[in-house]
């Protein structure tokens, strides 16, 4: 089917930016419209560097072409800005949002979570990065079946860029490329926090809207490396619903609420919230407990941002490498989906309505 710039610009009148009061055709943020069979693409430029409703009316834009055009009509969107980022000193300045996802004990799932929410925000159409800074016990590699990915570097201006590796749309890089599967890492704490600061410097990032950081369970060197070398945008936490490992999920929150370390706690995720045998769906074992993760979330006074189920393919998928969020027809993949949106949501209203995260000074008084 093919379209015309004038049912373009019409169905995008009705797409308002909020701050400004007006709509983006009114604030001439269109450019490059390029129509096909079936496919719509534009350019939307905003005034602010990381304007914190970039995503929303970037989906706007989506839904009011489907809603007035073509309700299969294909659309591809590039957003830039008229401000430009700050590049002296600053590491990662074309990466909007990082996210720390962390966890309190080890064994919950936190790295399966952190590579089907990469690729569930990657099938959003999301410029995606994920560091795989468990140094002791990098699993990213075999989760997304790269192990044996040979990584190449480039230099600009005398420096080595290590181009991450790239699998369904999502930018990895991982302690685990650099060492054989079966070698332990046996790291001095100096040594481990140095590897981080090599993978988040040297990483040929480019613009991502989303780098996951997938951090060591519990709370050490990795985590104040982490908030001392960048500015992170928020940490989720991931837990099972069983008391043994909630009482760690406390831990982990009152970490990043230290008044010196002070990165806002986006939320909870429950992982193996229930058992569904893949026979019967329909059914759910609540194994480790029940809804541990909600009542601890509204103790704490933060959003519950998830439940995943435990199901065997959740598993086999993290061991053939084809996470199960590439099939978002699955329950398993649709809750990772959903979990995706409602980070997005929640980065979005804590970009609008707080400061950005500033690096931390440990040493502060």
């Amino acid at each position: 089917m093919n379209y015309t710039i004038e049912q373009v610009m019409g169905a995008l009148s009705h797409v308002r930016h909020p701050q400004a009061g007006k709509d983006i055709v009114a604030l001439n943020m269109l450019s490059d419209i390029r129509l096909g069979d079936g496919e719509i693409g534009f350019t939307l430029t905003f005034q602010k560097w990381k304007d914190p409703l970039a995503n929303s009316i970037r989906k706007a834009c989506e839904k009011a072409l489907q809603y007035y055009v073509d309700p299969s009509v294909k659309v591809t969107i590039h957003t830039e800005s008229l401000e430009q980022p700050e590049t002296n000193t600053e590491i990662l300045p074309l990466v909007k949002n990082i996210i720390a996802v962390s966890s309190g004990k080890g064994g919950v799932g936190k790295s399966t979570v952190a590579a089907n929410l990469a690729v569930s925000l990657a099938k959003k159409g999301y410029r995606t990065g994920l560091i795989d800074a468990d140094v002791y016990g990098p699993s990213i590699p075999k989760m997304f079946h790269t192990e044996d990915a040979v990584l190449h570097a480039r230099q600009e201006e005398g420096k080595d860029y290590i181009i991450p590796a790239e699998k369904y749309g999502v930018k990895l890089l991982s302690v685990g490329y650099f060492v054989k599967p079966e070698d332990a890492v046996v790291w001095r704490g100096p040594m481990a926090t140095s590897a981080l600061k090599q993978l988040i410097q040297q990483g040929d990032w480019g613009e991502l809207d989303y780098l996951l950081i997938d951090l060591p369970p519990g709370t050490g060197d990795v985590h104040l490396t982490m908030v001392q070398e960048v500015p992170v945008t928020g940490a989720i936490i991931i837990s099972t619903p069983q008391q043994v490992a909630l009482a760690d999920v406390i831990k982990g929150i009152n970490m990043f609420r230290n008044e010196k370390i002070n990165v806002p706690v986006l939320g909870l995720v429950e992982n193996m919230s229930w058992f569904t045998p893949e026979e019967l769906p329909g059914n759910r074992y609540y194994i480790f407990g029940k809804e541990g993760c909600k009542k601890l979330a509204a103790e704490q006074k933060i959003p519950l941002l998830g439940q995943i189920p435990l199901v065997q393919s959740i598993c086999e998928s993290g061991d053939s490498g084809e996470p199960v969020a590439l099939n978002e027809t699955h329950p398993a993949g649709a809750a990772f989906s959903l979990l995706a949106d409602t980070l997005v949501s929640v980065v979005e209203t804590r970009n609008r309505d707080f400061e950005p995260t500033r690096k931390v000074d440990i040493h502060a008084r």
